[in-house]
Formats: structure tokens, C-alpha cells, sequence
């Protein structure tokens, strides 16, 4: 079971859109006008999905005129990454050793 990394981080990154709107975030920093253009997705969708990577704090916002534009935080998805990082290398080093639990 993954302990340090927030569960509400895990399942901002479990939904299809929201993967897609992170990958998209992680080449440039974008207004929902262009996630709608990218993603085909209706801007209320797009709100609703961008609040929940907000609430995790894997987006931030940056007002720019009348428009706000939402980027990556790659501290964030690092920190996931290392997480899942460390569960591999426990993994493999169980697996190189042969531990198992006895019945």
C-alpha cells in the first residue's frame, strides 16, 4: 500500500481526462480555451477536472488577463514517482532475496 503519497493525489491521476490534461500540462503551461481545443472536452468538464488537480496540488494557476492559466507541478508527480520509486526497488530486493511470508 502506497502510505506517504496523498490518496487524493492517486485518484486525481487514476482518470483518463486527467492524465490526459497533465501530459498536456507537462509540455506547456495552458488556459481551458486551449485544453478544450486539445483534449475535445467541454469546458465546464474541463473545470470540474482541473479543480480536482488543484485540490491534489499537482496544478498550479496563473491569472493572466481574463484568462487563467493552469501548469504542472513537477515537485508534485516527483514526489509520486519516488514514492512508486522506492515500493519497485523494496519489490525487486524481496524478489532477489526469495522473502516470503510463511502460512
Amino acid at each position: 500500500m502506497v502510505t506517504s503519497v496523498d490518496s487524493d493525489v492517486l485518484k486525481a491521476l487514476a482518470d483518463p481526462l486527467r492524465m490526459q490534461i497533465v501530459a498536456l500540462l507537462a509540455k506547456e503551461a495552458l488556459c481551458t480555451t486551449h485544453l478544450v481545443e486539445e483534449t475535445g472536452a467541454r469546458q465546464t468538464n474541463l473545470s470540474n477536472h482541473l479543480k480536482i488537480l488543484r485540490d491534489a496540488g499537482l496544478v498550479d494557476t496563473e491569472p493572466c488577463g481574463r484568462f487563467t492559466y493552469y501548469k504542472l507541478r513537477a515537485d508534485a508527480l516527483e514526489a509520486v514517482a519516488a514514492e512508486f520509486a522506492s515500493l519497485a526497488a523494496t519489490a525487486r530486493e524481496a524478489a532477489a532475496e526469495g522473502r516470503k511470508r510463511s502460512c
